[in-house]
């Protein structure tokens, strides 16, 4: 609310003196004022951590106060500014990870399109290569559920060059999806593997998500790290 002081100030400016009504309520005034707010930052957008970490390195705006970098997911990290005379934070730099189209969860793919899958778009870790080599092995037959509690299964795949054999699937299966900035160790997590006639397989995440706050710690340290050497005008919050 504009007090005595301002609106006697506006008179100064040109405003006849007869727009100000002094009352017992109070001083008021007969032209509505419209609060001008401040222009608006144009955020630029990268896509990884990389950029980020060289943007403020470079100060390339030439900016002389605190930055805030927030993780705000996985695959989202945003650089603001502390709050503006309005309270509002203006967004500089936003990084958005580039994450592979292709995988599939809770859904049976057949096992050539689930082992391109697995090799292009998951880290060389935890049980990829088990499950590349168990689809790779697996026959054109049924599938054999053994047990009622759809957990366990056992289907035939090659031994050998010329003989065939049941195998249990690996259940769950440790596995790690590219599914954060390329610049981090891929936080692995369990999967449910399943297999069907076809022969088809599939994955069902079985972590309870817990892999994003992994990931989002994961990101909050390489950047701490990349810059510890202005920390005294970056703060990071996830």
């Amino acid at each position: 609310m504009l007090n005595k002081d301002a609106l006697e100030y506006l008179v100064k400016l040109g405003y006849e003196e007869d727009v100000l009504i002094d009352t017992d309520f109070g001083l008021f005034s007969k032209i509505h004022l419209v609060r001008v707010t401040l222009p608006k930052i144009e955020t630029l957008q990268v896509s990884n951590l990389t950029s980020v970490v060289e943007f403020l390195k470079g100060n390339i705006d030439d900016y002389d106060g605190r930055l805030l970098v927030q993780v705000v997911s996985p695959y989202e990290v945003r650089v603001l500014t502390p709050l503006d005379p309005d309270r509002i934070r203006q967004e500089i730099l936003r990084a958005v990870a580039i994450l592979p189209n292709n995988i599939r969860y809770d859904s049976f793919v057949d096992t050539e399109q689930f082992n391109i899958m697995l090799q292009a778009s998951f880290a060389d870790k935890g049980d990829k290569a088990l499950v590349l080599k168990f689809t790779g092995l697996i026959r054109d037959e049924a599938v054999k559920e053994t047990g009622d509690n759809g957990i366990s299964q056992k289907v035939t795949i090659k031994t050998g060059i010329a003989s065939v054999g049941e195998a249990e699937v690996p259940n769950p299966v440790n596995l790690a999806p590219y599914r954060s900035f390329p610049e981090i160790d891929q936080v692995g997590s369990k999967f449910i593997f399943r297999m069907q006639e076809g022969p088809k397989a599939a994955l069902y995440e079985a972590d309870g998500g817990a892999w994003k706050n992994e990931s989002m710690k994961r990101i909050k340290d390489y950047l701490k790290e990349n810059l510890k050497e202005l920390e005294t005008v970056i703060e990071m919050i996830s």
